[in-house]
């Protein structure tokens, strides 16, 4: 059995000591419910920083492998290997009271979940560690988190990049080092809970095709039926509901499951029904048929507005070159809105509109001590990370907007790209102070930042690929791929570690309206992938989550996708405090933007971001807008009732 280094060089106290179950699988392609698992290795590791064993094997998939210049895996090298389920215990027995790790764990235990599933067995884990989220919260000075790219970082040999076994190889390698910087740093591990997953959970659904057409409103009094309206059922009904929703979709209807001010007809033959949609369709003022009246209207419904016509006559608008960006305004100020100016239910929160928003840029980070020509600093902070400790929740605000305009990046949470730390009254009482001293980080008081110092030459530069930095409201467009597939684009929030609440982040779908097409186009923790699978949520750790888009597979229905956060429990925005999220394409990718939110002090939902197309750009906006009402205001908005 060939070892990985067993040196001790791993915390073994305290948050650190773990009995470890590092784990790679190579598939025949990306989407976990669909494809399969073609090779897995696993090495266990001791709380010690010892290897206590290691096992992998090729498998025979019984399907295509897929994608064979990636993994090198043909269908001859499979031809007689083991199929997973003659392997699953054996493999299950070593992920039996560990934590499972894995570089994007996430992707590795859904695949892993699915098998086991497939098996009939459950899979034993009952927490997970991603390499790659500890990486984020440790922010190494590297180009990207790549595996490969972190391995050299921390001086861990690679042999033979995408395979299982020496994958898992360097991955413990690649542990123990980012352990040493997680205990030096002195920051909790990302560690998420897996809760056991039935068999029903893993049943494919097949995808929803999308309305062809642009919803063109309620149905009028006496009026006909119109291609693309919205159509919400409730109650008994004489045709079976199977047979009416095959009818309507099949002339260019839009089947709802839930009514919101956008439906355009409730059909129910119990007008004075007690029902969720019943009462929600008299709250809004929709119009009600009978199943009768409905069947006869769907005898001549009326030629709708395709969801591509109307693509087309926004491309046609000039635009900018990609890679540009909007017009500077005055940013907006730090207070965001309050439960006084928050929308009133049901409407639709009130969005900074793409086509008419002006809004400040984003900006390229330069390197610290850039001058002007008459000679003065130029954006003092240029280059460096600033971690702001202390103070009111509007005082840390304004301290951390402060440190955005003079050309610096607002730090949430100690890491090893923070660069100086600001103390406002009681932030000498924080927690981090001790491990702030024994790094020797520069702290200042909050006069610096009236006019902060230049950089040291001797300390931190900035990095090669420093993200722009987007301001409350900034803007920037999405480079576009020439000649290269389009990447999958990755919004990751994170903030403080909390102790009395938790955070999730969200995500909608949106069309012309900004409402949903269907209820599957809300993405949060209890369905946390869009049919199609080209908007995802995924878990990197209690102080994490991100929300991946597949822009480039979206319909062209699809006009944007909102990134928001909701808060469980009776914190508010104002005693977490900020919120970082950061922009990526792809997972391991370096961050093209980063922001720093602030909400204001008693919001408890609040949009982070949102992609939204511009002619033949996608665009990325750096929201930052808090509401006091909860999710279930906030999907309503949308079209959503989660009540349902």
């Amino acid at each position: 059995m060939t070892r990985v280094s067993t040196s001790s060089d791993v915390p073994d106290t305290g948050d650190y000591a773990y009995d470890w179950a590092l784990i790679d699988v190579e598939t025949s392609g990306l989407i976990a419910r669909r494809d399969r698992v073609l090779s897995v290795a696993v090495v266990t590791v001791g709380p010690d920083g010892e290897q206590t064993a290691e096992f992998s094997t090729l498998l025979n998939p019984g399907c295509d492998p897929g994608p064979v210049h990636v993994h090198g895996l043909t269908a001859e090298r499979l031809r007689g290997a083991p199929t997973f389920d003659q392997v699953a215990g054996r493999i299950g027995a070593m992920l039996q009271d560990r934590v499972l790790v894995a570089h994007n764990a996430q992707f590795d235990y859904e695949f892993l979940a699915y098998e086991f599933a497939r098996a009939r067995m459950w899979l034993p884990v009952s927490q997970r560690l991603c390499t790659l989220a500890l990486n984020r919260q440790v922010d190494p000075p590297t180009d990207d988190m790549k595996l490969g790219t972190l391995a050299a970082h921390y001086g861990v040999p690679q042999v033979h990049a995408h395979d299982a076994l020496d994958d898992t190889r360097v991955l413990a390698g690649i542990l123990r080092a980012s352990l040493r910087e997680a205990a030096r740093l002195d920051l909790p591990l990302p560690l998420v809970t897996c809760p056991p997953r039935q068999e029903s959970q893993f049943t494919p659904q097949p995808p929803k095709t999308p309305c062809a057409y642009r919803n063109p409103g309620r149905l009028a009094p006496g009026g006909p039926l119109a291609q693309g309206m919205k159509i919400a059922i409730t109650g008994e009904t004489a045709t079976s509901r199977a047979e009416l929703v095959g009818r309507a979709v099949a002339v260019g209807l839009n089947m709802m499951t839930t009514v919101s001010r956008h439906t355009s007809v409730l059909v129910t033959n119990e007008p004075a029904s007690e029902s969720a949609k019943a009462r929600r369709a008299a709250a809004e003022g929709v119009p009600v048929i009978d199943e009768h009246t409905f069947l006869r209207l769907l005898s001549d419904v009326r030629t709708g507005t395709s969801h591509e016509a109307t693509a087309v006559a926004v491309a046609v608008a000039p635009v900018r070159e990609p890679g540009t960006t909007e017009a500077p305004a005055p940013e907006p100020t730090a207070t965001t809105a309050s439960a006084a100016s928050a929308p009133a239910v049901p409407k639709a929160p009130a969005l900074l509109t793409p086509s008419t928003a002006s809004v400040p840029a984003p900006r390229r980070p330069e390197e610290a001590g850039t001058v002007s020509p008459d000679g003065a600093p130029d954006k003092p902070l240029a280059g460096r990370r600033v971690l702001v400790l202390g103070g009111v929740h509007a005082d840390a605000a304004a301290a951390r907007t402060r440190v955005v305009a003079l050309g610096g990046s607002a730090a949430v949470n100690l890491s090893a790209s923070v660069t100086d730390v600001v103390l406002l009254t009681g932030g000498e009482n924080d927690h981090r102070i001790r491990r702030i001293t024994a790094l020797e980080l520069p702290m200042h008081g909050e006069h610096w930042l009236t006019a902060p110092t230049a950089a040291d030459p001797d300390g931190p530069t900035a990095r090669p690929q420093a993200p722009n930095v987007l301001p409350r409201g900034g803007v920037i467009d999405l480079p576009v791929p020439h000649g290269t597939p389009a990447p999958e684009w990755h919004v990751t929030g994170s903030w403080a570690p909390q102790a009395d609440c938790e955070i999730d982040v969200v995500a909608f779908i949106l069309d012309e309206d900004e409402q949903v097409t269907f209820d599957e186009d809300f993405i949060f923790y209890g369905a946390p992938e869009s049919p199609a699978g080209t908007v995802r949520l995924l878990t990197g750790g209690p102080a994490e989550q991100t929300i991946a888009v597949d822009l480039s597979s979206l319909p062209a229905a699809t006009r944007m996708v909102v990134v928001a956060a909701a808060i469980d429990g009776a914190a508010t925005f104002g005693t977490i405090g900020a919120i970082q999220i950061a922009a990526a394409p792809g997972s391991s990718a370096a961050p093209l933007a980063r922001a720093t939110l602030d909400a204001a002090t008693t919001e408890r939902t609040m949009l982070l971001a949102e992609f939204y197309r511009r002619g033949p750009v996608w665009r990325l906006r750096a929201v930052g807008q808090g509401y006091d009402h909860g999710l279930d205001v906030l999907a309503r908005g949308y079209g959503v009732d989660i009540a349902d």
